[in-house]
């Protein structure tokens, strides 16, 4: 959402990265070699594969090298650029289902992007409402997952979750101050948590 300089997944005016996140396994990542061969696996997931369609579909084709393992200095999972793709940071994560999940949330970024043909990634706004749907449909903020960070709230977790997600991504955007992220996250939150496309409801 968000590191090997020739391939940077960044959130500036540019694009977008997902922070880094807790959740199951120790040490310091893996090669860029097994990262590649997790994202193959997760090319099979249901929910890669139903986003792939919908991108296909609105007319931005995935090419073979759309998305692609590299390492990152920052302290991200991943990122999208527009024109370039989806980045997932192989050194911050060690697990299947983690390389998943960034490819699920960046591609939910690559469809937004192909969709709205003036989405404006300087705009605090619009990177605002792409974060939540992001993080609202691709399970990021599941209370499992949840649970596993170390947040044991039950009740309204998941929209608590959403935030925290949106705002650590707009930190990044050196066009969205804190207060600025913040005022755009609530001005779009109604309209961008309860767009679900090209999902019929929230997996």
């Amino acid at each position: 959402m968000g590191n090997d300089s020739k391939a940077e997944p960044t959130s500036d005016a540019s694009g977008s990265s997902t922070a880094a996140r807790g959740g199951g396994g120790g040490g310091g990542g893996m090669t860029i070699e097994e990262c590649q061969n997790m994202i193959r696996r997760s090319l099979r997931h249901p929910t890669v594969k139903f986003l792939k369609g919908h991108l296909e579909k609105s007319g931005c084709s995935i090419e073979s090298n759309f998305i692609k393992a590299v390492n990152c200095e920052e302290a991200i999972a991943g990122g999208y650029v527009p024109g370039e793709g989806i980045s997932v940071c192989s050194n911050h994560l060690q697990l299947q289902d983690q390389v998943t999940q960034v490819v699920i949330h960046e591609l939910i970024h690559a469809y937004d992007d192909c969709r709205a043909a003036n989405l404006d990634w300087s705009d605090c706004a619009h990177h605002a409402c792409t974060e939540i749907r992001a993080a609202h449909l691709s399970g990021d903020c599941h209370y499992k997952r949840e649970l596993l960070r170390g947040y044991v709230r039950i009740r309204g977790h998941e929209q608590d979750c959403v935030k925290r997600s949106v705002m650590q991504s707009l930190a990044r955007n050196p066009d969205c101050s804190e207060t600025a992220s913040k005022d755009a996250m609530e001005a779009v939150w109604d309209v961008c948590y309860n767009d679900t496309n090209p999902f019929d409801r929230a997996p």
